[in-house]
């Protein structure tokens, strides 16, 4: 691999310069769901840039094509969000992501990564599974219809 391809494929810290990068891929990867689930996903509504300046965002793609919002609590690290741009579809990015989220809650010694997706995104009932995930509850919240997931690590 080369140097380009590793920068590219390396996930770090998000910087306050990657703020509209981070609105913009959000943006993408969540605006099909509106029409589906009938109200924005809550990730399109998230103050970006405070989550950056509080260390909780993590891009990868130069330009940025995928991103996580992570949240560590005691017991666990949250999963508040990923989001891949569509364009960059099948070429490994969110699986990257998926890995770098456990790794990150490995360093951080948490046991258990937890995450909720909305009911009517179905693709990702296939995905997380995929990836060790078991679903845990659904709960209406408001508009949103979610199944609640975890991840227990060994």
């Amino acid at each position: 691999m080369n140097d380009a391809t590793e920068d590219r494929d390396t996930v770090r810290p998000a910087v306050a310069a990657d703020a509209a990068a981070v609105a913009a891929v959000t943006d993408a990867a969540y605006r099909p769901y509106i029409e589906r689930i009938g109200v924005a996903p809550v990730p399109m509504r998230a103050d970006h840039a405070a989550d950056i300046a509080a260390g909780k965002v993590f891009v990868t793609g130069d330009p940025v094509v995928g991103l996580v919002v992570l949240e560590r609590f005691a017991d666990h690290l949250y999963l508040d969000s990923i989001a891949v741009h569509p364009e960059a579809h099948g070429r490994g990015v969110g699986r990257r992501l998926l890995e770098f989220v456990e790794a990150r809650a490995r360093a951080l010694g948490l046991p258990e990564i937890r995450l909720f997706t909305n009911a009517m995104m179905w693709e990702n009932q296939r995905i997380y599974p995929k990836f060790g995930y078991e679903a845990v509850e659904r709960r209406v919240e408001g508009p949103y219809d979610r199944i609640h997931y975890r991840k227990r690590l060994r």
